[in-house]
C-alpha cells in the first residue's frame, strides 16, 4: 500500500475514533446538562416545554430545594462520612502500600495478593454480615457504620494503585536517606508520600465519587433521619415531592457540583498519575 493510502487510513481511523468519542460524551453529558437546564425553570414551563432553555432563569428552585429537602443536615452527612473514609482509607493504603512495595519479606507476594483478591469480592454481598456486625459493635445507626465498611471495601483498589506506583521508584532515593541518617518513618513522609501525589489523587477521586454516591449501605445501616446521607435524603425528597419536578432537578444539581468541582480541583494530578502509571506499567 502506498504511503498517501497508509496515511488516508490513519486519518479515517482517528477520525472515526474522534467521532466515537464524541458520540459516547454526548450520551453522558446530555441528561445531565438537560438536568441542570430544567433546574432553572418553573414547574409550569418544565410541563409545557422541557426540552428547550428556559425563557426565565429561575433561582428560587435551589432555596426552595435546599430548605423542604433539608439538604443542609443530608449535605454534611455525607461530607463528613466520605472525608473520613477517605482520610483513613488514603492513611492505611500507603502505609500498607509502602511496606509492601519497597520492603523484602516473606509473605509479601501473598499478602499482596490477598489485598488484590479483595477487588473481586462483591461488595454488597456482605451487606447482611455487615448489618449483624455493626448491630453486635452498637454502632448501628452512626457515622461509624458508614466509615468502617466504605474504608475496608476500599483499601484493595487503593492499595493495588499506590503499590504499583511505588514499585517504580528508584531504590537510589531511599539509600540516599538513610545515608542520611533518615528513618523509615522520615522516608514515608517526607520523599515517599510527596512523589506518591498524583497516584493518591487518582485514589482520592475514585474513594470520593463512590463514598458520595453510595446508597445500598446507607439505606441498611442508617435508619435515623438526622443522619441519612445526601443520596437517602434525595430518595425521601423524590418520593415525596414527585409532583415538584424542576425541584428536584435543582436538588440533584446541588448534590452534583461537589463532585465535578472536586474532579476539577484534582484533575492535573489525576492525569498526571493516569499517565506516569501508565508509562512505568
Amino acid at each position: 500500500m502506498a504511503k498517501g493510502g497508509i496515511m488516508r487510513l490513519s486519518r479515517v481511523k482517528t477520525s472515526s475514533l474522534h467521532l466515537f468519542l464524541a458520540v459516547v460524551s454526548l450520551a453522558n453529558v446530555l441528561p445531565i446538562l438537560w438536568m441542570m437546564m430544567n433546574a432553572f425553570k418553573a414547574e409550569e414551563e418544565f410541563s409545557v416545554n422541557p426540552m428547550g432553555l428556559p425563557k426565565m432563569w429561575d433561582f428560587s428552585n435551589f432555596s426552595k430545594a435546599w430548605q423542604v429537602a433539608h439538604l443542609g443536615t443530608y449535605f454534611w452527612n455525607s461530607l463528613y462520612v466520605t472525608i473520613a473514609s477517605i482520610l483513613l482509607t488514603v492513611l492505611l493504603g500507603a502505609l500498607a502500600s509502602y511496606f509492601i512495595a519497597r520492603f523484602e519479606f516473606k509473605w509479601s507476594k501473598w499478602v499482596y495478593g490477598l489485598f488484590v483478591i479483595g477487588m473481586t469480592i462483591p461488595i454488597h454481598a456482605t451487606l447482611v454480615p455487615i448489618f449483624i456486625l455493626m448491630k453486635k459493635l452498637g454502632i448501628l445507626n452512626t457515622h461509624l457504620s458508614l466509615v468502617l465498611p466504605y474504608t475496608a471495601f476500599h483499601l484493595s483498589i487503593t492499595i493495588f494503585i499506590l503499590v504499583g506506583f511505588m514499585k517504580s521508584f528508584p531504590k537510589d532515593i531511599e539509600e540516599s536517606a538513610i545515608i542520611d541518617g533518615s528513618g523509615a518513618y522520615r522516608i514515608f513522609w517526607s520523599i515517599i508520600l510527596p512523589m506518591t501525589r498524583p497516584a493518591l489523587a487518582t485514589v482520592v477521586i475514585i474513594n470520593f465519587i463512590y463514598n458520595w454516591n453510595e446508597f445500598l449501605f446507607a439505606l441498611v445501616l442508617i435508619s435515623k433521619n438526622g443522619l441519612k446521607t445526601l443520596p437517602l435524603g434525595l430518595a425521601n425528597f423524590a418520593g415525596t415531592e414527585m409532583k415538584f419536578q424542576t425541584m428536584q432537578m435543582a436538588a440533584l444539581t446541588m448534590a452534583l457540583l461537589p463532585v465535578v468541582a472536586f474532579y476539577l480541583m484534582l484533575e492535573k494530578q489525576l492525569v498526571q498519575g493516569m499517565t506516569a502509571g501508565a508509562v512505568k506499567g
